[in-house]
């Protein structure tokens, strides 16, 4: 149908059904929706429409009020109120109303305070809630300033009004006013129709053939469509306020007209321009490339309702496709024609598409949008009256419909750019930050259109110098010809008689260690062993395993562990990718080999022939260039791949923690990590170049905390590591707090979790907590975060870069991100390893050329880990990117949700998991371990729908005795179980309701979604229910049960077993008896409406008729 049609047949449909004077009369369907959202959070100001009306010059209040008096008695909309009938609410239309114009006298304070004054109160009395019920649904409070200047407020609640409506309210108030002070009748021409005849219109028009067709198109337009996951500054609560502020910013002349210049080159609209720009600004921040923004339309197809008051604005949703690394002048086409189609389907009303589309329902989450965007073409012009100049401006009431609003308004002198953003989700500095880079984006649009949208520029040269320069400011000079042997040689020589090592009562000297490494050495030297000669080295923690390490180095060669309690089938892919010529073994551990053609060093029962060599250093041939180490990793296909690294990466790693941490000879460093996990390298090396004490755990005894405990005591341990898993378990063994000795605890392999934080500076007070992050193909680690006590961040973070290291956060096309948004983490400067041993491919792909080095041919590591910047330049590390899933459409990051689960009291450590165990059917199930309590797992789900949108909430709970552990210590998440049969199941086994506030509650579902049955665990929302039904629901079970409940409780618990659970624990919950016996009466009801319902031939099953 063309716009013509449409207007012609509402203009017929007008002409015939034209409402007669009546007292009630339907809802518009926008309408309805707000008589929903005001039952859902009542009260709230965020849908009040507040203008303040600047007044200069000689006011008179009579004929103001007169006035005013006139419009309500024109606008049946300024006379209505809503009542609540039998399934839905009416429009009551009195036909008298008073609006009282309230005068506030402010001449009695000094001049200076009264515009603040004014201010104050004007934000104060547009928060102050209105009553559908009651009415009226419109003020004005007039505010005498004195010296001829005024302010009247008009605040509307926005089920009668709308944008459009405040410019016709404002407009025909200046010319009543006129009429009144010169005692003249009202000059403007009678309504022909009055806003209730729309409302009947429209559902009279709305149904059957063209419902249908539009509904159609946007059906196929938005299903399946993401929610927008824009960066937060803090965590998203499961119920949104609508708290929210706004930060404003002016485009100058020049770039308002080379973007208007822009568009009529290319011809779109000023909107499809700035649409464009705001979309690449949203996928760059979030990293999508399908954008769904939300959008207001004026909702008025002809002239007849373009004079009235009342609630037509319509919301369309407008979907961007940004993908394929459109230029922004395809772009421009792309939007320009999406947003054309879109106004050809604008008739279907924003809440029959959200019912129609049926989007998962979330309380955190606004539906189908997120993000508004608004163009007006021009503010509301100043009037005139006899004598007074009437100026009117929106109020902000501190309120927020969605995440973000993008507000523009093109004025004369430029573009006005408003963010309005929840204070829920983000900070005041975010949004000052978001249009400083729309600020950019734009500038970058009018000078280069033709580039591809990934490569405009986004991030202004302040913020840009900042992130890739400032924070990485790293540069310090450390010996040019350093190598691992040459800094521990250079500390023999300082401390030859110190103790150096000690294992199991069994000790070395500086002098001692060093020969033995010598004698080791020179025999290796013998087999061939040189520069990038590797040697495999299986050995259990022991005297022998530091000997074997130190001598291999010493000789010149790369060592490569080899874990004995490794499978034999994974020792033996690493063999025949190292292919080391040279075995350095124990003999008891030599049948955990594959067979192998490598000469086998025996450095126990063979050390009597080693102690034959030399005892003097062997002429060292290693160069900072040398390969050090070999350390195979966990590959994605199963296969380890081996990660090299060289020794001048490992001493600039070395030096900076000495830099940081200054160990003296006095301290004594516990070795307890695998030998075959990066950490190792440093707990080896450090303490011998600095004159410290090695102590190396017992095999085995890296995993058993009383061991560590007594060891650590015993030793006199000032320095350890722990990944967080371990040190959670060493922190719940009984005594630990009587480890005194400790001053350092480092903390990596892991995210350290904020609680696991706190409990540690607890219980150690004398120990400080450091949180390192790094991955082994970068020499260990190459950020640092020193912890502190309750510094109210909301996680701990991973710090700064270590010495000669920047760290890069960007985007999928190596754009840097914003600060506070979240880009893959990539390593640039001198750690950055050599890449994967025999895994060229691999290598290229991770180890990049990296675009923002000065040294030529500098290469970068990409580590698939998600962060971001936080506003001290300290990196917030955000997970895996694969630990990212998406469930229902929905983004999840399974690490909050383990979070969250290990804040309930009975929780000790917690795993959430993504699990496909049947094709298709992806569900999140969480694995906890307990304290002295045994979780709960009904409990653990209540306690997240509390804290977490319910499509967090994991479908399983499985509570397991002890997490499985890695060797490294971490959990092990490949050993996780699949949930037992007869836990909550993707396929939702039907589950009878059991007590009697279940059944009363499951019958409700049934009598108003008219289905067979319901289920314990079936979501109100997926059998059909919609805000609508969701009101009539919340009214009955109201009724029934004799309860409080708020109609946001349906949302939060939109199944059986989650709502009689939340109502169970309600005070005003009545018992089994009292749900009985409402449960009777309501029964009774639909008896007595079923036969009423048979004689008249048809069956009633609303059953919520008044008793």
């Amino acid at each position: 149908m063309t716009p013509e049609e449409k207007r012609a047949r509402l203009a017929q449909l007008l002409k015939d059904k034209s409402r007669p004077a009546s007292k009630q009369a339907p809802l518009s369907f926008a309408q309805e929706r707000m008589w929903f959202l005001d039952k859902w959070s009542p009260g709230s100001a965020a849908f009040h429409m507040p203008t303040a009306v600047r007044l200069t010059g000689t006011v008179d209040t009579d004929a103001l009020g007169r006035a005013l008096a006139l419009l309500v008695e024109r606008h049946d909309t300024l006379r209505t109120t809503f009542q609540e009938r039998e399934g839905g609410a009416v429009q009551v239309i009195a036909s008298t109303g008073e609006v009282p114009l309230e005068v506030m006298d402010l001449q009695g304070l000094p001049v200076s305070e009264r515009d603040a004054e004014a201010q104050r109160r004007v934000v104060a009395l547009a928060q102050q809630p209105f009553s559908l019920e009651q009415g009226p649904l419109l003020r004005a409070v007039l505010m005498l300033l004195g010296n001829g200047e005024q302010v009247l407020l008009i605040d509307q609640h926005h089920i009668v009004s709308d944008g459009w409506s405040m410019g016709v309210l404002v407009h025909e108030l200046a010319v009543l006013y006129r009429a009144c002070l010169e005692g003249q009748p009202s000059p403007l021409k009678p309504l022909p129709l009055q806003y209730a005849d729309w409302a009947v219109w429209q559902k009279d028009w709305l149904q059957g053939a063209e419902l249908e067709r539009q509904l159609t198109y946007w059906k196929n337009r938005l299903n399946p469509h993401a929610l927008l996951e824009l960066p937060q500054d803090k965590p998203r609560p499961a119920l949104m306020s609508s708290k929210g502020e706004r930060q404003v910013m002016h485009l100058s002349p020049a770039l308002t007209n080379a973007l208007k210049a822009l568009g009529q080159r290319e011809g779109r609209t000023l909107f499809v321009t700035l649409l464009s720009a705001f979309n690449v600004l949203l996928s760059r921040y979030t990293g999508q490339d399908d954008i769904v923004v939300g959008t207001p339309i004026a909702g008025r197809p002809r002239a007849e309702v373009e004079g009235l008051i009342g609630l037509f604005v319509n919301m369309l949703a407008l979907r961007s496709d940004l993908s394929g690394k459109p230029t922004f002048k395809e772009l421009l086409r792309r939007v320009h024609e999406s947003t054309l189609d879109a106004y050809a389907h604008q008739d279907i009303p924003f809440e029959r598409l959200v019912d129609a589309l049926k989007p998962e329902r979330h309380l955190s989450h606004s539906p189908i949008f997120q993000v508004m965007f608004v163009l007006q073409n021009a503010p509301m012009p100043a009037l005139e009256a006899p004598g007074v100049l009437m100026e009117a401006k929106p109020v902000d009431t501190g309120t927020t419909k969605y995440d973000l609003s993008l507000l523009l308004v093109d004025l004369p002198q430029g573009l006005r750019v408003t963010a309005e953003y929840s204070t829920d989700l983000f900070e005041r500095s975010t949004a000052e930050r978001l249009l400083g880079h729309y600020l950019t984006l734009l500038e970058g649009i009018v000078a280069q259109p033709d580039l591809p949208i990934s490569r405009l520029p986004l991030l202004p040269s302040a913020e840009q110098q900042r992130v890739m320069k400032d924070w990485n400011d790293t540069a310090v000079t450390h010996p040019k010809e350093a190598t691992l042997t040459s800094l521990i040689a250079a500390q023999v020589e300082r401390t030859p008689d110190a103790v150096a090592l000690e294992f199991e009562g069994s000790r070395l000297t500086y002098r001692e260690l060093d020969t033995r490494a010598n004698q080791l050495a020179h025999a290796l030297r013998k087999h061939g062993v040189g520069p990038e000669v590797r040697v495999g080295l299986c050995v259990e923690r022991s005297l022998e395993m530091v000997v074997g390490l130190l001598g291999t180095l010493k000789a010149g060669g790369a060592y490569v562990p080899l874990d004995p309690g490794y499978p034999q089938e994974r020792l033996g892919w690493m063999l025949e990718d190292a292919r080391p010529p040279v075995l350095l073994v124990q003999e008891r551990l030599l049948s955990r080999l594959p067979a192998s053609d490598a000469k086998v060093v025996k450095l126990d029962t063979g050390w009597e022939e080693i102690a034959r060599e030399p005892t003097t250093a062997p002429a060292p041939t290693a160069t900072p260039d040398s390969l050090a180490y070999i350390i195979f990793t966990s590959g994605s296909t199963g296969r380890p791949k081996g990660a090299m690294n060289a020794h001048g990466p490992v001493v600039n790693r070395l030096l900076w923690m000495q830099s940081a941490y200054r160990l003296t000879p006095q301290d004594v460093v516990l070795q307890k990590t695998p030998f075959s996990f990066d950490v190792s390298v440093w707990e080896f090396f450090w303490p011998l170049m600095t004159g410290a004490k090695l102590v190396v755990a017992k095999p085995g005894g890296h995993q058993d905390p009383g061991y560590l405990k007594g060891l650590i005591a015993s030793a006199s341990v000032t320095t350890l590591h722990f990944v967080p898993s371990m040190l959670q378990a060493f922190l719940d063994e009984p005594g630990v707090a009587g480890c005194t000795s400790l001053k350092r605890v480092v903390c990596s392999g892991e995210a350290l979790p904020l609680e696991l934080k706190e409990l540690c500076l607890r219980t150690l007070p004398g120990a400080g907590l450091h949180n390192l992050y790094g991955p082994t193909e970068a020499a260990v680690d190459v950020t640092f975060h020193a912890c502190k006590a309750n510094d109210g961040r909301r996680s701990v973070p991973i710090g700064r870069p270590v010495d000669n290291t920047q760290i890069r956060i960007l985007d999928a096309e190596l754009q840097p991100v914003p600060q506070g948004a979240a880009g893959e983490l990539y390593i640039g400067g001198v750690q950055v390893g050599r890449g994967y041993l025999a895994r060229p491919s691999l290598t290229a792909e991770r180890f990049i050329p990296d675009p923002y080095a000065t040294v030529p041919g500098a290469r970068m590591y990409r580590t698939g880990d998600v962060a971001r910047w936080l506003p001290d330049g300290e990196i917030e590390y955000l997970g895996r990117a694969d630990f990212q899933v998406k469930i229902r459409g929905l983004r999840i990051e399974l690490g909050e949700i383990e979070s969250s689960l290990e804040k309930h009291p009975t929780v000790r450590q917690a795993v959430v998991l993504a699990r496909e165990d049947r094709p298709g059917q992806k569900r999140l199930v969480a694995y906890v371990t307990g304290k002295d309590a045994k979780p709960e797992a009904a409990a653990l789900r209540t306690f997240l729908l509390e804290r977490l949108p319910e499509y967090m909430v994991p479908s399983n709970v499985v509570v397991l005795e002890r997490m499985p552990l890695s060797p490294n210590g971490k959990a092990d998440r490949k050993a996780l179980p699949a949930p037992e049969a007869g836990g909550t199941d993707p396929a939702r086994p039907f589950v009878a309701p059991g007590t009697a506030i279940e059944q009363q509650i499951a019958q409700a579902w049934k009598d108003l979604l008219h289905v067979e049955r319901v289920g314990l665990d079936d979501p109100f929302f997926e059998l059909g229910g919609n805000s609508l039904l969701a009101l009539q629901l919340h009214r009955r079970l109201t009724a029934e049960l004799g309860v409080t409940l708020a109609l946001t409780d349906l949302f939060q618990y939109p199944t059986v077993r989650a709502l009689a659970a939340r109502l169970s624990r309600r005070e005003d919950t009545p018992s089994e008896d009292a749900a009985q016996a409402g449960r009777s009466r309501a029964e009774a009801r639909r008896t007595v409406n079923r036969r009423a319902g048979a004689s008249r031939g048809r069956v009633e099953t609303d059953g919520d008729a008044d008793e």
